[in-house]
């Protein structure tokens, strides 16, 4: 006798900072999706209405929060949850507001649907203390829960798998590294599946280079900023978060493509941008590599990944010492793809991030419905039904 498990359909919302993202995902697949550009709270009130009765029957939404805070699973979202994940608005004051607002408009334009809360920082909830640990004073870590929380977990979990699926071997064998190139950048350090170490921390300003974000900075240059009246404490944070990074260093909005158009065309400041963003951007990945015993795979991930192979190519020129290269003919093929040489030790992919499948897959384990012994991934149907 066969048992027949029903398919799962999961409404996911993926909130960006300036764009909201919305799928509808069965079996590990993207049936159909809806991106809208800019923030309107009345519209994606409306429309969640109107795509919970087009996408009908669903099971469940998901919700993208960039933190959760300690939760090590995505959790039903409560009244109580709610109330809990506002008091981390101030470490991700560009998302944490924003699903927020989508999660409470979702459980009122579907209140028969349970809604889940899936979180970046879980992927990283059990980082080892000697990665987590800031050497700060003892008193102010317990006052004030202090800790390296790290970000790009969706991604970094959906890579994982992916990776594991396309080298035909075990996530629980790999030892990798996830770079996710975005408006936000970050890499982690994967081991057996778990992170192990991770660039951004705290909030999602440490680590590398980023659009308008400054990754890591002296902190005695920011105490220095304060004693000279430059900026006030809120005025500082805006400044780390949407003035800086490329944007800063260019006078641009930070957009990744913007800026090789101006260096393509003869701009200094650019130029250096660009050195100073893949500079970062590699030291990163080569401080992430000593956490791992050894380093079988590296998957680049997130829009700049998908969309700028030469960009790309440019980074990998200086990763040698860590035994990654290129292969220029795969690099500017489509879709999730190994990008390196057959003969290379170190395997390299260029995946497509897709925080919606990892989104409705964490739905599922909250539902119950799915084991988690089990995380079949299918590659996914772009841009309409399969």
């Amino acid at each position: 006798m066969w048992l027949v498990v029903p398919t799962v359909r999961v409404l996911t919302a993926n909130p960006g900072s300036s764009s909201l993202k919305l799928a509808l995902v069965a079996s590990g697949r993207r049936l159909d999706e809806r991106v809208l550009s800019g923030w309107d709270g009345a519209l994606h009130h409306g429309l969640l209405a109107e795509l919970g009765a087009r996408w009908a029957p669903l099971d469940a939404i998901g919700v993208r929060f960039v933190h959760g805070g300690d939760r090590a699973h995505a959790v039903r979202l409560t009244d109580a949850e709610l109330a809990d994940l506002d008091r981390l608005v101030p470490l991700a004051p560009l998302h944490q507001p924003r699903s927020l607002a989508l999660a409470r408009r979702a459980r009122a334009a579907l209140p028969g649907l349970p809604t889940v809360g899936c979180f970046d920082t879980s992927f990283h909830a059990g980082l080892p203390e000697r990665a987590r640990r800031y050497a700060l004073p003892a008193e102010w870590v317990r006052t004030y829960r202090l800790r390296r929380y790290g970000f790009h977990g969706l991604s970094c979990a959906h890579a994982v798998r992916r990776t594991a699926e396309l080298l035909a071997a075990e996530p629980g064998t790999l030892r990798m590294l996830c770079c996710h190139m975005g408006a936000g950048v970050s890499v982690t350090a994967v081991d057996g599946g778990r992170s192990v170490d991770t660039s951004m921390g705290f909030t999602p300003l440490e680590g590398a280079v980023m659009a308008t974000r400054s990754g890591t900075v002296d902190p005695g240059l920011l105490v220095r900023l304060l004693d000279l009246g430059a900026a006030d404490p809120a005025e500082l944070g805006r400044a780390l978060e949407h003035r800086s990074g490329l944007a800063g260093m260019t006078g641009t909005g930070g957009d990744v493509r913007d800026v090789l158009a101006a260096r393509a065309s003869g701009d200094r400041e650019a130029r250096v941008a660009i050195e100073v963003y893949l500079h970062r951007l590699r030291r990163e990945l080569a401080a992430a590599t000593v956490s791992l015993d050894r380093l079988d795979a590296v998957a680049f991930t997130g829009g700049v990944a998908e969309h700028q192979p030469d960009l790309l190519a440019e980074l990998a020129d200086g990763l040698a010492p860590l035994g990654v290269r290129v292969d220029a003919a795969r690099l500017h093929r489509p879709g999730d793809r190994v990008i390196s040489p057959d003969r290379d030790g170190v395997r390299v992919l260029a995946l497509t991030a897709q925080e919606d499948l990892e989104i409705a897959r964490q739905a599922e384990l909250v539902l119950g419905r799915r084991s988690h012994r089990s995380p079949a991934l299918h590659r996914p149907a772009v841009g309409g039904p399969p």
